[in-house]
C-alpha cells in the first residue's frame, strides 16, 4: 500500500479512489509539515501551482519512502535545484496542451483582426469599422520549441488554415508531418514566416533567444507571440521593435514579471498583453487527474514514474 498527497480535498474528491493499493491523504506542505504518522508509506507527492523553494521541498526531503514529486506545471527549472537525492520529479507535460493552444490561437486573431483596436472603440463608444485587417488564413507561422504544446497549437492553427513550421534542437520531420528546423538555423528562416510561436522553457540556451538579432531577422509586420517563458525574450530589444511600428507582439509571459503598472511593455503600439494565464488547468480537471492516475498506477505496478524529468540533481 502506498500513499499519495494530493494539495487539497477538492483535488482528492475529483481524483476519486485510487484502487485497494494506493490511499489519498490531503497535504500542502507549502502549508506545513507532514504529521510524523504520515511520512511511512508516502510515495508520491502532488504539488500545488507555484509551489517550491527550498523550504517546501526540505519538507518533502523529511519523508523516507518518498519516490515522486508531481508538479504542476510543464516546466520545472524553478524546481529542480530542490529536488531531493534519489526522488524523481515529474512535471505535468501534455495537461496543459489545449489550454495554451487555446490562448496562442486567441492571441493570433485577436492581432492579426485588429481586436484591440475595435475593444477600444467600444469603449470609447464609437463605431469605426475598418476592413483591413489581415486574416490568420493563408499566414505562414513558425513555432519555436515544438514539443506536445507545439503540436497542440499546430492543430489549431492548420484548422484556421495557416502554414505551420517548427523549431527544436535538431531538423527532421515531425510525427505529425511538420517540417522542423534546427534551431541553430532558426535565424535563417524567419522571414518567411507572418507568426513566430515561442513556446520554450527558459534555460541557458534559451535565455533571451529572441534579441535584436532575431528580431531584426523576422520579415516587416510580423507578429511575435510568446506563451513560453519571458525571459526567452529581450524585452529592451522587443519595444524598440513595436515602437518603430515594424513588428506586433502577443504576450503572455514576459519579463520582468510580474509586469510593473506603467511597464512600457501595456502601452507599446501592436501590443498585447495578457498575464500570464494561458495554461494553468485546474487541478480538478481531468487532464490533471488522469495524470496523477497513471502517476499512481506506475508506482503500485513498479514501472518506472510518468513524465519524469529528473532525479535528484541529476538529469533522469
Amino acid at each position: 500500500m502506498i500513499t499519495v498527497a494530493v494539495p487539497s480535498a477538492e483535488v482528492a474528491e475529483a481524483l476519486g479512489d485510487p484502487g485497494p493499493d494506493a490511499r489519498v491523504i490531503v497535504w500542502n506542505p507549502a502549508d506545513g509539515d507532514l504529521p510524523e504518522g504520515e511520512r511511512d508509506g508516502l510515495a508520491l507527492v502532488c504539488l500545488a501551482h507555484w509551489t517550491g523553494g527550498r523550504r517546501v521541498f526540505g519538507r518533502l526531503a523529511a519523508c523516507p519512502d518518498l519516490r515522486v514529486i508531481q508538479i504542476a506545471s510543464a516546466g520545472f527549472e524553478h524546481a529542480a535545484p530542490f529536488v531531493p537525492p534519489g526522488v524523481v520529479l515529474a512535471n505535468a507535460r501534455g495537461v496543459h496542451d489545449t489550454r495554451v493552444a487555446e490562448m496562442t490561437l486567441l492571441l493570433a486573431l485577436a492581432s492579426q483582426r485588429w481586436l484591440p483596436r475595435f475593444l477600444d472603440a467600444q469603449r470609447r463608444g464609437m463605431w469605426e469599422p475598418d476592413q483591413g485587417a489581415p486574416s490568420l488564413a493563408d499566414s505562414r507561422a513558425l513555432i519555436v520549441g515544438y514539443g506536445s504544446i507545439g503540436e497542440a497549437i499546430a492543430v489549431r492553427l492548420r484548422a484556421s488554415e495557416v502554414h505551420v513550421e517548427g523549431v527544436a534542437r535538431t531538423g527532421r520531420t515531425a510525427p505529425d508531418g511538420t517540417r522542423i528546423h534546427a534551431i541553430a538555423d532558426v535565424r535563417d528562416v524567419l522571414s518567411g514566416f507572418d507568426l513566430v510561436i515561442i513556446v520554450t522553457p527558459h534555460t541557458e540556451e534559451t535565455d533571451r533567444l529572441v534579441d535584436a538579432g532575431f528580431l531584426a531577422a523576422m520579415k516587416d509586420d510580423a507578429l511575435l507571440v510568446n506563451v513560453g517563458r519571458g525571459r526567452v525574450v529581450d524585452t529592451d530589444a522587443l519595444l524598440a521593435e513595436l515602437e518603430s511600428g515594424r513588428l506586433r507582439a502577443a504576450l503572455d509571459v514576459t519579463d520582468p514579471e510580474p509586469l510593473p503598472d506603467g511597464h512600457p511593455l501595456f502601452a507599446a503600439p501592436g501590443c498585447i498583453v495578457v498575464p500570464h494565464v494561458a495554461g494553468t488547468e485546474r487541478l480538478t480537471d481531468r487532464r490533471y487527474t488522469d495524470l496523477v492516475r497513471r502517476q499512481i498506477e506506475a508506482l503500485v505496478r513498479g514501472d518506472a514514474p510518468v513524465n519524469a524529468v529528473m532525479m535528484g540533481a541529476f538529469p533522469a
